[in-house]
């Protein structure tokens, strides 16, 4: 019998759990945040945040690869997940809700709180985040081996590891020894700003696929041009994807770049996980051996959908919707 294809997917990344209201522009103001992007914070910060508005929180699992990995289970893909989290009601959620979808975890436990985001959603649609990373944190790199991804097709490493060198470092040279594709999300412009000094040279090592919205390809590149933009970004690359929202995204492959329409709907409620839901997607399409545009078209589905929603967790509907396109 022919060896079955490798397909599976694992991520890296924060264990965090999203609290998302919905506030006004000079809400952020009065914080004195900019729009859009990450800023991180401790627990007690977010706690008075939350004092300020009088709005009701939701409250739903997140962290950038663990969004893209339960988007893949999700889809009926081969999915895994590395990180750590609380011994606390909010850690024992996430864990219940990561399987829930299909996703084999590799979670470890630690006595500090699970970590959380803010997600300030304005009027329109935009998101800002304010990060208390808790326990994620405390992911130990020597504990990552290449046997955790063992069979992977393609490791998604998330950007904000950025923010643990050393662990960046554990993960990329584990998955690259386990024969893996890797993939990185570049997260955030200032995460892109605070690692200017070893970014080029990790991509240049040990990154396939590369992605990035609009603000980070022009931090990481200097352009405001698209075209220039995502050329540059493909340079050290297999696959480089730019994300413009809702005029659609690029993908550079094989000295060729295809344009893949964004899906036309109705208007955003939040953007919340949009670019972790893309990323599902189209790596889930590149790992099945899917066309560009056949993984670029399942990919605009699942950001699309994910926009309709308060959160990065869809129902059933929307993946019965999604899984029509595969």
């Amino acid at each position: 019998m022919p060896e079955k294809k490798i397909t599976k997917i694992t991520g890296i990344g924060s264990a965090l759990v999203d609290i998302l209201i919905n506030e006004s522009d000079q809400f952020l103001i009065n914080l004195g945040k900019e729009k859009g992007g990450m800023t991180l914070v401790e627990d007690k910060d977010i706690q008075q945040i939350l004092s300020e508005t009088n709005q009701e929180p939701v409250i739903v699992p997140d962290g950038a690869a663990c969004n893209t990995i339960v988007g893949v289970g999700s889809l009926g893909g081969d999915a895994g997940f590395i990180g750590k989290r609380g011994n606390d009601a909010y850690g024992r959620t996430f864990e219940e809700q990561v399987v829930k979808c299909n996703v084999e975890p590799a979670i470890s436990i630690s006595d500090s709180l699970t970590g959380k985001v803010l997600s300030v959603i304005t009027p329109d649609a935009q998101r800002s985040m304010f990060t208390f990373l808790g326990a994620s944190t405390e992911l130990d790199p020597e504990s990552i081996t290449s046997n955790m991804f063992k069979k992977t097709a393609i490791t998604m490493i998330e950007g904000y590891l950025l923010f643990n060198r050393d662990l960046m470092m554990a993960s990329l040279t584990a998955a690259r020894a386990a024969g893996s594709l890797i993939a990185l999300d570049l997260a955030s412009f200032e995460v892109v700003n605070a690692s200017e000094d070893i970014l080029e040279d990790i991509i240049k090592d040990f990154v396939d696929i590369l992605i990035a919205n609009e603000d980070e390809a022009k931090a990481y590149t200097g352009y405001d041009d698209e075209q220039k933009a995502i050329e540059k970004m493909s340079e050290h690359v297999t696959y480089a994807v730019l994300k413009v929202g809702e005029k659609g995204s690029y993908v550079s492959y094989n000295n060729k770049i295809t344009r893949i329409k964004a899906q036309a709907g109705n208007a955003p409620i939040d953007t919340t996980g949009a670019g972790d839901l893309w990323a599902a997607g189209f790596l889930f399409g590149i790992a099945h051996g899917f066309s560009i545009e056949k993984s670029g078209q399942i990919a605009s589905a699942c950001g699309y959908e994910v926009c309709q929603v308060m959160g990065a967790q869809l129902s059933e509907d929307a993946w019965t919707r999604i899984k029509k396109l595969i």
